[in-house]
């Protein structure tokens, strides 16, 4: 392996010849899928142009929250590149589907694959306060997590990247590792894209309220109920978990039609161990492997009782690589 950048095989185990016949993307059906969500968002939208009092803005926020978080797995797949059979078309439909999230595909995208070779690493455990941390900051970033913040701050981050990319560098981001870990393994060849993604998502976005008279306010409430659901069970898979890159997750459950609308997402251990399986196979073969899955809910109310001081080192083995 290269030493300054990480061979696909980091990311997919160098198993994505070997599982793609007998674990085959459901193509037809992931395009279904696609077209269904962006009617169903579309949908949302027109509701949000007509929505009034706070008890219909609830259920609108709600209801979208659980519909883009269906899109963010449609997003996944891409990023793992198990979306659609052809590659240029799946990171096209990556793009496009991650514009509604809103953000650069090919920067979350990163963020993600980076996240299957730093998990539970030093560069990324919330939960756990290392020595030279501040409790304090530790804090704020896990509860940020959990209640939301997080995905304001990677929708916020469209600005930056398209007015200010050089940044964006760990330099800057000393004060935290998870950060700086990721800034340090994005690759520069993506750039060009990056900007150009997160100049059309705010474009996008502009354009819908505009064009279609949303009030402001109905819009950030949607989107809020969104963001403060991927957010909250962006860490709730791998809160208190073992120190180990893949079973330092769990899987969890919640009522089977989230768990289908949401592609199996929860299956969460199973898809760490095979990442380039797509989403329909994960069910059976998480149950041949790890049948034991915990609920969803109760996992997400263990992470309120906050991060503790780390009594191990876990080293990041691809600390200081470029991502492919």
């Amino acid at each position: 392996m290269n030493d300054s950048v990480m061979d696909d095989s980091v990311i997919d185990g160098g198993a994505k010849k070997s599982t793609s016949v007998k674990y085959p993307i459901p193509q037809r059906r992931n395009v279904a899928i696609v077209i269904a969500q962006i009617a169903a968002v579309a949908g949302c939208c027109w509701w949000a142009r007509n929505a009034s009092g706070w008890a219909e803005l609830l259920g609108l926020a709600t209801v979208f929250g659980v519909l883009m978080n269906s899109v963010y797995s449609v997003i996944h797949e891409a990023e793992h590149g198990i979306l659609l059979n052809d590659r240029r078309l799946n990171d096209a439909t990556g793009v496009g589907m991650a514009l509604l999230f809103p953000a650069p595909f090919h920067l979350i995208r990163q963020g993600h694959l980076g996240h299957h070779v730093r998990n539970r690493s030093d560069d990324e455990a919330f939960d756990y306060i290392f020595p030279g941390e501040h409790p304090a900051w530790k804090r704020l970033q896990l509860y940020g997590i959990i209640t939301g913040f997080y995905w304001a701050i990677v929708a916020l981050g469209n600005v930056v990247v398209m007015l200010a990319p050089f940044t964006l560098v760990r330099k800057n981001f000393e004060f935290d590792k998870p950060s700086a870990a990721f800034m340090e393994s994005l690759n520069p060849r993506y750039w060009s894209w990056i900007r150009w993604e997160a100049c059309a998502a705010i474009v996008l976005h502009v354009g819908v309220v505009w064009s279609t008279a949303i009030p402001v306010l109905n819009y950030v409430i949607m989107y809020s109920g969104f963001g403060f659901m991927w957010s909250a069970m962006q860490y709730v898979h791998h809160f208190g978990t073992e120190r180990h890159v893949w079973r330092g997750s769990r899987n969890l459950w919640i009522f089977a039609p989230l768990d289908w609308i949401w592609l199996h997402h929860n299956w969460h251990q199973t898809h760490h161990h095979h990442p380039s399986i797509p989403w329909v196979h994960l069910p059976q073969l998480g149950r041949e492997e790890n049948p034991e899955r915990g609920f969803l809910p109760w996992a997400y109310f263990r992470m309120w009782r906050g991060p503790r001081h780390a009594k191990e080192s876990v080293r990041n083995r691809y600390a200081g690589r470029t991502l492919p």
